[in-house]
């Protein structure tokens, strides 16, 4: 446990010493997030790449854990490594979405090389037999739930502070659960993640000097979602769906609202809109700042109850996501966010 603290500080002074110099590279090499669209909020070109300074700490972190790297270990950074090279190009050149995809397959098919994968789920239906082996449907299942998880993150990154504070509280969240359940690995893995976001975030928060960009936020969706598979089980096998998906709310439902609000209004479910959650509350009126802060709540609520999740049985878990979603849906209803808005 104190490993863990200790890490978590020496990843965030990592972090808060390299993006200044990350910040410096981005204007070198002109990566600079320049407003053109209406949807954008910042108005004034800001340096991106941020994200490579949490890569930076993370992987340094993760090295002076124990000076020797497991498999799965080995299989996340370079997953993360080849995350960050498309991001960075991305956040200099603009890949196309169909690259940016394969970028990620790619990454997600090291992590279940290295053994990364979710090869057991919990049965919440039939008592006497607890677990579902999930064969040869473990390689499309996992990439799916990374690279699902790797544009959530993505999508939300709309506002200063809100995809990495959303991170940085998801990250805390998954680190409660594996300590509660003695996944050691993935509990230093998540205090290594939560001290580099730590770190970074007095840079990126309202006014903000770096943003993240796809470097980050393509970064920390894919970090959280490999780590997740580690450590959000109650077995060595079993992977407890109803926790990620608690832990990650937010940007998971954001983005499977913003698919949903663009097949149902006629257009393509990759064409960008100001129908995300963080755009209507500014439309409400509320600062950037105050609408961070209440995304931040939500997501920590709901992160409380994945913790909660985790601790009782698995019908009841599964019954609590099933409760949770009905409750987002039918305020997303309430509130339009299936209305479509340029």
């Amino acid at each position: 446990m104190s490993n863990n603290y200790i890490l978590a500080i020496i990843t965030a002074l990592i972090s808060i010493i390299s993006t200044p110099l990350v910040r410096k590279l981005a204007i070198k090499v002109n990566a600079i997030d320049v407003p053109k669209e209406a949807r954008r909020v910042n108005t004034r070109p800001i340096p991106v790449l941020g994200g490579l300074a949490i890569y930076i700490a993370f992987v340094i972190g993760t090295i002076l854990y124990n000076g020797i790297l497991t498999t799965s270990q080995i299989g996340i950074i370079i997953g993360a490594t080849i995350i960050v090279i498309g991001g960075i190009i991305d956040d200099i050149k603009d890949l196309r979405p169909k690259y940016k995809l394969i970028i990620q397959v790619l990454a997600a098919v090291c992590l279940i090389v290295s053994g990364v994968k979710i090869t057991v789920i919990t049965n919440p239906f039939v008592e006497l037999y607890p677990y579902l082996s999930m064969g040869w449907i473990n390689i499309p299942l996992t990439i799916i739930w990374i690279v699902g998880v790797t544009n959530a993150f993505n999508l939300i990154d709309g506002l200063d502070g809100l995809a990495a504070g959303i991170a940085f509280i998801s990250s805390v969240t998954l680190m409660i659960v594996s300590i509660l359940n003695g996944r050691l690995e993935a509990a230093f893995l998540t205090a290594v993640l939560s001290g580099a976001i730590l770190g970074f975030l007095p840079y990126n928060f309202n006014p903000a000097s770096i943003f993240m960009g796809d470097t980050g936020s393509q970064l920390l969706g894919f970090l959280l979602a490999a780590i997740s598979i580690e450590g959000a089980i109650k077995s060595a096998t079993a992977f407890v769906i109803a926790v990620p998906i608690l832990a990650f709310g937010l940007p998971i439902y954001d983005t499977l609202f913003a698919m949903i609000r663009r097949k149902v209004n006629g257009k393509s479910i990759m064409q960008a809109d100001r129908g995300h959650l963080h755009h209507r509350l500014l439309d409400m009126g509320l600062s950037q700042k105050q609408v961070v802060v209440i995304m931040y709540l939500i997501s920590a609520v709901l992160g409380g109850i994945a913790i909660i999740a985790m601790q009782i049985s698995t019908q009841r878990a599964y019954f609590l996501l099933t409760l949770v979603i009905i409750i987002i849906v039918l305020v997303a209803w309430k509130y339009g966010i299936f209305s479509h808005k340029e």
